[in-house]
């Protein structure tokens, strides 16, 4: 992506058309969205855009839900203990990230109310001061783009832009994932 060290891989990025049915009542076979991911591409990354489920930025387009953020849906265990544990040890370090005014004023927050524990997780002070991040499973972040935004000629420059808000956050995640 223009200026945003993300890739973009024709085989990889886009997410499948079908539907996986097996267990749902509704038996159409096709999404009715499409979305792509971008993988984290820094040089320093040490092969960690190469992984299932590396940090990186995602793009939806649905009639009347389209959408840009990233993170890391599901990231590996370990990744999500060291998360935890640099929100208990450093929290500053993360706060640098999403407390960043670029990120915030792109996305607010991290996506905390779908996403998360219903309590802190074990090892950690139930009253501690950043139990919100402590519980989230997923580390996400999201913004709404209108539908117009989708039919504009300056729909890649408008995803590059959002996504370059969330550089240090890719950064962090990406130094978790190492």
């Amino acid at each position: 992506m223009r200026g945003v060290p993300l890739r973009a891989d024709p085989a990889r990025s886009p997410f499948r058309i079908y539907r996986d049915v097996r267990f749902a009542k509704d038996k159409s076979p096709y999404k009715t969205n499409v979305g792509a991911s971008f993988a984290w591409a820094d040089s320093q990354d040490g092969g960690a855009a190469a992984r299932a489920h590396g940090g990186g930025g995602y793009f939806h387009l649905q009639p009347g839900e389209i959408y840009v953020g990233g993170g890391m849906w599901h990231p590996e265990p370990h990744v999500l203990a060291a998360w935890r544990q640099t929100v208990d040890r450093d929290p500053a370090r993360i706060h640098a990230a999403i407390d960043d005014p670029a990120f915030v004023s792109t996305f607010g927050q991290l996506s905390h109310e779908e996403y998360a524990l219903k309590r802190v997780p074990q090892g950690y002070a139930a009253d501690h001061p950043e139990a919100n991040l402590l519980k989230l499973k997923d580390i996400v972040f999201g913004k709404r783009l209108a539908d117009a935004d989708a039919f504009s000629p300056n729909l890649p420059d408008l995803l590059a832009e959002t996504l370059g808000a969330a550089v240090p956050v890719f950064r962090l995640l990406a130094e978790l994932e190492a």
